[in-house]
């Protein structure tokens, strides 16, 4: 399209529908052409896609709508939010510009005293990289190992999880827990544009980003290696330069091997999140030959691992000074023995040792989310039991869905009595003139047989031992998105931990798919929820993609006069419906 003419409509009447069908279509030939490994129609699809009006209008709406870093500007100070600036934003993403440096920001890391730096771009280069990753995302997800996990669509931290406990539930072994040390600011600039292997368009495009530079302050630093955190882009670039450390890894070694006289598998599992990763083996030998060839291939891309972070342990038996199991992504994987085996028992016994392999909360996961609950008692010191409700239940819920899927009955427990003892000084400390009894009665209420932390005119405060816990199903192999088979995956979604319950119900209800457009829901979308009551009757969910709700925002049925009557909740949603349609839309039919 021409960046001098006009468009032909408005960002409120953009038929994002089709726009989000007509990319897929795009992305999924690209993954197909990557998976039979035709070349040149990779590049020649996503040089189609880069340039396309549909693919510029929708890394605008990511960049501009969608990502929570929407208001956060770069070194200009930008921000768009304006319609109008949108549109003319999507007409000039392709120009000639070269990129300005990011802004360097620093963030704290949780549970520890140093800061995690951040470089953030401008507006503009967060529209370009968004375009260029939509082209350069579905190749390499046809190319990424099957157990890379980390920033990766349909996949998580449950998954990695999920794939540990397969490989160790049936035998224990040997861990090397490793982690890389200042993994996104050491990276080879000329290894990782090796390995991209792309078109000569996009790696133009690449290679301008890394070395825009970095301003801090007022002072700029020249950026020769690494990729800065905070662009869109650098996740997908830091999964490519660690791509292939499975395959080096495990190709060293036989597929089988004779020991003890039966044939055994013994190539090593590496299990990748991002820039933390476990080698798993029955071998310590092996361990420590996979961790040489490790720091070997981390040399060639110019990455080493980080000796403070990085374990050699077993997931049953105390080595040395080495208390048995791992922690990895918040959680605390180990094994141990039943009562019924005996206290000579070893590894290296010939009778088979029994066992049972748990994965609960680390311990300083725990104290990170009860210094976080204490913080918000203390800040609600003075205001009103309402407010503290409002503010702990979030909290509880987002620490207690993402431990929901392991051993966490026991420390959910032990949580919760923890709660009550910060909850009780803090009700004490209103009254402290009271009775015991009277503090009692004033703030835990019976509700359904229970005493609870409640208001009288509010909900009740979630209790972490009522989070059921529900086992995750890792992802299949090699899957992606971008296969198009949205029945498994919108599945999995309902399915998701982190997903509350009655989102997953409002999804199995609507079959994964949208309210108001009728396409499925991803990981990358941002449900918005519609809380429903009509008089005599319970709550009713209805889901809808954020920027759907945006789109028909404020919009109203013709059909029948406006008689002044709103429905409750939907405004609150945004949305302005007359009554005696509201119900009717919300079900199915598409908004004209």
């Amino acid at each position: 399209m021409n960046t001098a003419s006009k468009p032909m409509y408005e960002w409120k009447n953009i038929p994002w529908k089709k726009i989000l069908r007509e990319v897929f279509k795009l992305q999924k030939r690209i993954y197909q052409a990557s998976l039979r490994g035709d070349k040149r129609a990779v590049r020649k699809l996503q040089r189609l896609l880069i340039k396309s009006w549909y693919g510029r209008l929708l890394a605008v709406r990511r960049v501009t709508q969608d990502n929570q870093g929407k208001k956060t500007p770069g070194i200009d100070g930008v921000v768009i939010l304006d319609p109008t600036r949108k549109i003319e934003l999507a007409q000039t993403i392709n120009s000639n510009k070269k990129p300005q440096p990011v802004r360097r920001i620093y963030i704290p890391k949780p549970g520890k005293q140093e800061k995690r730096p951040l470089g953030i771009p401008v507006i503009r280069d967060r529209a370009k990289q968004a375009v260029t990753k939509q082209a350069l995302e579905p190749e390499w997800e046809a190319k990424f190992e099957a157990k890379s996990h980390g920033f990766r669509p349909g996949r998580g931290c449950h998954d990695a999880i999920a794939d540990i406990f397969q490989n160790i539930v049936q035998q224990p072994k040997f861990v090397l827990d490793a982690d890389i040390a200042k993994c996104f600011d050491r990276i080879d600039h000329k290894q990782l544009i090796d390995k991209l292997d792309t078109s000569p368009f996009i790696r133009r495009r690449i290679q301008e980003w890394l070395k825009a530079g970095i301003m801090e302050g007022d002072v700029f630093c020249t950026s020769d290696m690494g990729v800065p955190q905070g662009g869109v882009i650098s996740p997908l670039l830091a999964n490519i330069a660690l791509h292939g450390l499975e395959t080096k890894v495990e190709a060293a070694f036989p597929q089988r091997k004779i020991v003890k006289g039966k044939q055994a598998y013994w190539r090593p599992k590496v299990i990748r999140y991002a820039d933390d990763f476990v080698i798993l083996h029955q071998d310590a030998q092996a361990i420590g030959t996979a961790r040489e060839l490790t720091k070997t291939w981390l040399t060639k891309v110019g990455l080493e691992l980080k000796p403070e972070k990085t374990r050699f342990t077993h997931t049953l038996n105390h080595l040395e000074q080495e208390e048995p199991g791992f922690n990895f992504l918040g959680f605390n994987v180990r094994q141990f023995p039943n009562e019924r085996t005996t206290k000579d028992t070893t590894i290296n016994d010939d009778k088979q040792v029994q066992y049972r392999t748990l994965i609960k909360p680390s311990k300083a996961g725990v104290q990170r989310h009860v210094d976080k609950l204490r913080e918000i008692i203390r800040n609600h010191r003075s205001k009103s039991q309402d407010k503290l409700i409002c503010a702990l239940n979030p909290v509880i819920r987002g620490w207690c869905n993402y431990y929901s899927t392991v051993v966490s009955k026991e420390t959910f427990k032990r949580v919760n009595h923890v709660l009550f003892e910060m909850l009780w000084a803090w009700a004490k400390r209103r009254h402290p003139k009271k009775s015991k009894y009277w503090i009692y009665t004033r703030y835990w209420i019976i509700c359904e047989g229970n005493r609870v932390f409640k208001d009288v005119k509010s909900s009740s405060l979630l209790q972490h031992a009522q989070t059921p816990i529900r086992r995750h199903i890792k992802v299949q192999g090699t899957r992606s998105p971008f296969d198009g088979d949205w029945l498994y995956w919108a599945t999995r979604m309902g399915r998701h931990p982190e997903i509350g319950s009655k989102v997953a119900r409002a999804l199995k209800k609507q079959q994964g798919k949208c309210t108001i457009c009728g396409l499925y829901f991803t990981e990358t979308d941002m449900p918005w929820v519609y809380n429903l009551m009509e008089k005599g009757q319970t709550k009713t969910y209805w889901l809808a993609h954020n920027h759907c709700q945006r789109s028909t925002r404020h919009g109203r049925v013709t059909e029948e006069p406006y008689d002044g009557k709103l429905c409750g909740m939907s405004c609150v949603a945004g949305i302005v419906f007359y009554r005696p349609k509201l119900l009717e839309i919300l079900r199915g039919q598409h908004l004209t």
